[in-house]
């Protein structure tokens, strides 16, 4: 008896259909400079950026952890793909970079195509958002490797910045403030922490009054996008820092552009911490310091600004919810 590909857990036609499915997706996000459609070897686009005297392009890969756990316990997929483009372009952000095009890995052990095209819609909801395009990807089946119902999914973004305009902490200093801007909730980091602690206790569809939804809900909130806030001030070149706050918390990923010599002067109280951090901290025990360390903490991006144009910054984010929340020393 012959065994064939599909015998052996891969499900060539699954693959076939999902591809089908995501085509007008995709196409949705591209523009003129985008060369190709799905389905080629590669990706084209155009590299002629008249508007910028020195083009420099940015680049960054990164995943969204263990969310996902709360993604399959809720069998929601459609906003996770949204957290990870977020994330990518809130990275290139903080070294003053807006998106060009976007890269996607999705493996899982057996292809479900409505599950997959969940996730890849996010992605292009989160591309259109930010103006990025959606120019190629990979979707593995692999089985044995993943346990069912269960996927991993990462990405690649790929920006842009004038030379004259990068953000990279080098112009810090001492007295500059910090101006923080609100998180969503945990947004892709310290959920391994935070599903070992809340799940001690609930389920995931559990209501909690402090949190006025139900755990899953909480914990599933989408990764804030920073971008349309923030570009213009990059481009005013009103800021000296961008701080994306991700694994390592306010301080860790701060800490990775102020200059030698200089420091973080935090102001903890300058905020209402979010109540899932309130509820984390309580059902687990979990000291402030460790708090500091795994989360947000309510705060999702920092910007650094000389006192001269703190006003102006602070104004233009308004729509973040902003704080002044410390500064240079």
């Amino acid at each position: 008896m012959s065994i064939s590909y599909k015998d052996s857990g891969v499900n060539i036609e699954a693959g076939d259909e999902t591809v089908d499915r995501i085509k007008p997706l995709v196409k949705s996000t591209h523009n003129k400079n985008v060369l190709s459609n799905i389905g080629l070897f590669g990706g084209f686009y155009d590299a002629k950026f008249p508007e910028f005297e020195h083009p420099i392009l940015v680049a960054s890969t990164d995943g969204v952890g263990t969310k996902l756990k709360i993604a399959f316990a809720m069998n929601k997929h459609s906003t996770i793909g949204e957290c990870l483009v977020n994330h990518c372009t809130n990275d290139i952000l903080c070294c003053g970079a807006k998106p060009l095009f976007f890269l996607d890995y999705f493996a899982t052990g057996v292809l479900n195509p409505d599950v997959a095209v969940d996730v890849i819609s996010g992605f292009v909801k989160s591309c259109k958002e930010n103006n990025c395009a959606l120019i190629g990807g990979e979707t593995a089946e692999m089985p044995s490797m993943y346990h069912d119902g269960e996927y991993d999914i990462s990405g690649t973004i790929i920006g842009i910045v004038d030379k004259k305009n990068i953000v990279n902490g080098s112009n810090i200093q001492k007295g500059d403030m910090l101006i923080g801007l609100k998180s969503s909730g945990l947004h892709t980091n310290g959920y391994s922490l935070a599903r070992k602690v809340l799940f001690s206790k609930f389920k995931v569809d559990d209501y909690v009054d402090s949190l006025g939804e139900t755990v899953g809900e909480s914990l599933l909130k989408v990764h804030l996008s920073y971008l349309k806030g923030v570009l213009p001030l990059v481009e005013s070149q009103l800021l000296t820092g961008i701080s994306h706050i991700t694994g390592g918390g306010i301080v860790g990923n701060t800490n990775r552009i102020v200059p030698k010599g200089l420091s973080l002067k935090i102001d903890w109280n300058s905020w209402k911490q979010l109540p899932i951090f309130d509820l984390i901290q309580e059902v687990g025990n979990v000291s402030t310091d460790e708090m500091r360390k795994a989360f947000n903490l309510g705060i999702g991006m920092i910007l650094v600004a000389n006192k001269n144009n703190v006003n102006s910054v602070f104004n233009a984010v308004k729509s973040y919810d902003p704080v002044f929340m410390g500064e240079i020393a």
